[in-house]
């Protein structure tokens, strides 16, 4: 694969929101706790045991079945694991963490929570770990991911999963219709295939419609950016009815109005992954790690069949977004040097390795390491999406997401805590306006309300 340099950056410090934020973080988590019962409730492993709370998709849950070898390897070390959906992980964890409970010695987080909770004290360093083991190679990780993980120069959670996103096509269909895309399509190019695919009982393209600060707004946010947008200025002063913003939404809207998916208001991730594996649209523009389900015959009518390029430009280029499964330790935990032995075993080359000998290489968590890439067994199935994954997630910067300047960082999402709640606020307004109930520009003034009364905490502090 080649290299690929890395670009001058505009150095920008992580808002201090969270003084703020933190504050409502924390009531909220207590309201949270309160309500916590039943399964994967917030009881902690108590005793020796060292406490896992992980989401529970199918990587991590291949790392609970073998984690047998980590304690056959630490004697004394008990594990016991919380797994949890992905929004009861982020609920029960926030609430923990934020609070200081301390039920937990291991937490599963992001790229979205890690730099602002090492801000406010909540994560233990694991630089000072990762450099006293000479075997770690935390140089190894995705130099992205690095940096998203990191804060003040060090690392306070460890990469356990990571991807970007790229544009899937069904290769079949497009030369059956005579279609074809350059190698770095602008999303003009992408409407005008997905009208000429476009055949009623097969949708052109698919495009996330459901609302959602995870689900929507992860693919239009980098739309947005596409077209030279951002959600402030750098002096907070909200964006999101600027010519730019308009234009980016009125075309997202547009398109998969026009051409894409039945129902996509309310169509995410799984129902695109669904769609373009079974061949009922002809492309996708989503996660990088929706290779796991297009490319296996068991799950996928068009295994290797899928064609993968950028994601597509426009005022900017390299707009693929930048997200990880990572795993930190809270300030709280009485048990942090076990539970880094955990997190090394984890998050170690090793565990690739072992995962791709126990399980097979398509179970490799991918997107962590750049040696994975390496192993000649995953090289054999990663051939089709190998490179495009890489250099999507190589030039994904989460410190210099847009076109102009901007406060925050974060490429499909801003890096301040009131984002969950803007974030959602905003993709219900989108998701309408995809269904047809109101206009984009009205869509965009409401959001521009939202994101006024966020940004004006922040112009505060100035």
């Amino acid at each position: 694969m080649a290299h690929v340099p890395k670009r001058g950056r505009r150095r920008r410090r992580i808002p201090r929101g969270p003084k703020i934020g933190a504050t409502a973080i924390a009531s909220v988590a207590a309201l949270t706790l309160a309500g916590c019962s039943g399964a994967g409730e917030l009881t902690g492993g108590g005793g020796d045991a060292v406490t896992v709370a992980m989401v529970s998709n199918s990587q991590m849950q291949d790392a609970v079945a073998l984690s047998g070898q980590f304690e056959a390897e630490n004697p004394g070390i008990n594990l016991e694991f919380v797994t949890l959906s992905e929004n009861e992980a982020r609920a029960k964890i926030t609430a923990s963490v934020a609070t200081g409970g301390g039920e937990f010695d291991v937490v599963m987080i992001s790229n979205y929570e890690t730099p602002m909770w090492a801000e406010n004290g909540w994560l233990v360093d694991l630089g000072p770990y990762m450099a006293a083991d000479p075997d770690y190679d935390a140089d190894d990780f995705i130099p992205t991911l690095k940096s998203a993980l990191s804060y003040d120069g060090s690392m306070y959670s460890a990469p356990f999963y990571g991807e970007s996103s790229f544009l899937m096509y069904n290769k079949r269909m497009f030369a059956d219709a005579g279609v074809s895309l350059p190698p770095n399509p602008t999303w003009p190019e992408v409407a005008d295939a997905a009208a000429a695919l476009d055949r009623g009982d097969v949708s052109g393209i698919c495009l996330r419609g459901k609302p959602g600060w995870g689900e929507l707004l992860a693919p239009l946010n980098t739309v947005i950016n596409a077209f030279g947008g951002r959600w402030y200025d750098e002096n907070w002063n909200a964006q999101l009815t600027s010519p730019e913003v308009k234009a980016a939404v009125q075309f997202y809207v547009d398109t998969v109005r026009n051409h894409g998916q039945p129902g996509a208001a309310s169509s995410g991730f799984q129902e695109c992954g669904n769609l373009l594996s079974q061949g009922q649209t002809a492309m996708w523009y989503d996660a990088t790690s929706a290779v796991s389900v297009l490319e296996s015959p068991e799950t996928s009518t068009i295994a290797g069949d899928v064609g993968y390029l950028p994601a597509p430009r426009m005022a900017k280029s390299d707009n693929g977004w930048l997200y990880t499964w990572s795993l930190g330790i809270p300030t709280s935990s009485e048990k942090p040097d076990d539970a880094w032995k955990f997190i090394d075993w984890m998050t170690n080359r090793d565990y690739i390795e072992y995962v791709s000998e126990t399980l097979g290489p398509a179970n490799i968590p991918p997107g962590s390491r750049m040696s994975t890439y390496e192993l000649p067994e995953y090289q054999e199935i990663s051939a089709p999406f190998a490179d495009a994954t890489v250099s999507a997630m190589t030039t994904a910067d989460q410190q210099d997401p847009t076109l102009l300047p901007v406060p925050y960082t974060g490429v499909q999402f801003l890096a301040i805590p009131e984002f969950q709640d803007l974030g959602t606020r905003v993709s219900q307004q989108i998701s309408a306006a995809i269904a047809g109930q109101i206009s984009v520009d009205r869509a965009l003034e409401q959001s521009q309300e939202y994101a006024e009364t966020v940004g004006k905490t922040y112009q505060k502090e100035r």
